[in-house]
């Protein structure tokens, strides 16, 4: 895994958070090094393919929206969620990488743990399909907990995060709950939950909670075979929004979101999930893989599984591809 030069990281942390450009001589002042240095680390970025302009007696402005491990690590100090933060240009997989980091040799990710990738190749979702990330326009993050949790209670973490997602941006869009994870707005899918978890019988040792969000559309548009089912939030909303403080809300959401589920248990998570579904109390079907179930939303179970009704039939739901009836 390659992670950005200290120094650099320092650089795009200061032009990042600024209203206006900063000059070389400030920028070498407060990072304690020469303004020759501070040229040759901005021309370092901008060969990486970052958008930095030197403006005319003002200084360096960015006009990239980027990812910052520092930035991050300040906004969630305190919080259990960002206990360490990680940000790295490209991976294959965010859950794969932070995965090996908790359970390879030394195992020494900790608790809280987030990493992010500013493009990720190798993007998975539910069911073995690929998840596209548009480089500079997604979000594609990991958080990796340690939670003393039987491994039949994993199942309601991705529930948790969805909710997570929900909550955080719902002022910004009407977004709501395609069980058991995804997160649509008007129909169309803007983020999308992946977790893995490693575990023998009785005891949990790591899980990895894998989001993708769509912040804004590809450079090209979205590929023909997602034109009419992805969504990005930045259209939903009408707003440019900014990858870093999407990242910040979800992850501060997560966080106390999670911190009453160690607490107090499902119950009250289980309530507001229901309550953002898109199918609460509507008909629908779910394919199993062979073939389709057909009812009524009717609740979600302790642990997850949805509760389709049938006349006087109920049943319990616990994988599959949840579609409303009509779509």
């Amino acid at each position: 895994m390659i992670t950005l030069h200290p120094t650099r990281e320092a650089l795009l942390h200061r032009l990042s958070t600024a209203d206006d450009a900063l000059s070389g001589e400030a920028l070498a002042e407060s990072l304690g090094i020469s303004r020759t240095a501070v040229w040759k680390h901005v021309h370092a970025l901008q060969q990486d393919g970052l958008d930095i302009r030197a403006e005319r007696g003002r200084g360096y402005r960015l006009h990239d929206d980027v990812l910052v491990a520092s930035r991050l690590s300040e906004a969630l100090t305190g919080l259990r969620i960002g206990s360490r933060c990680l940000v790295v240009p490209e991976l294959g997989s965010t859950n794969s990488e932070l995965m090996r980091l908790a359970t390879g040799e030394g195992g020494v990710a900790p608790d809280g743990t987030v990493l992010l990738a500013e493009r990720q190749t190798r993007g998975r979702g539910r069911l073995q399909r690929e998840w596209l990330t548009s480089g500079g326009n997604s979000l594609a993050m990991s958080i990796l907990l340690r939670p003393d949790l039987a491994p039949t209670e994993i199942s309601q973490l991705p529930l948790l995060t969805a909710l997570a997602v929900q909550q955080a941006l719902k002022d910004l869009a009407p977004l709501a709950i395609k069980w058991p994870n995804d997160i649509l707005c008007g129909g169309r899918k803007i983020a999308g939950i992946l977790t893995e978890m490693r575990a023998e019988p009785g005891a949990v040792h790591a899980v990895v909670i894998g989001i993708g969000i769509n912040v804004r559309p590809p450079a090209g548009g979205w590929p023909e075979a997602l034109h009419a089912i992805a969504g990005d939030l930045s259209s939903a909303s009408g707003l440019n929004l900014n990858r870093m403080e999407v990242a910040i809300a979800v992850l501060r959401r997560f966080d106390a979101l999670y911190n009453e589920y160690i607490e107090h248990g499902f119950a009250a998570v289980r309530e507001a999930w229901w309550q953002a579904h898109a199918a609460c109390g509507k008909p629908v079907r779910v394919h199993n893989g062979s073939s389709y179930v057909e009812g009524i939303a009717e609740a979600l179970d302790t642990d997850g599984a949805l509760l389709l009704r049938s006349g006087t039939q109920l049943t319990r739901i616990i994988s599959g591809d949840l579609e409303m009836r009509g779509e």
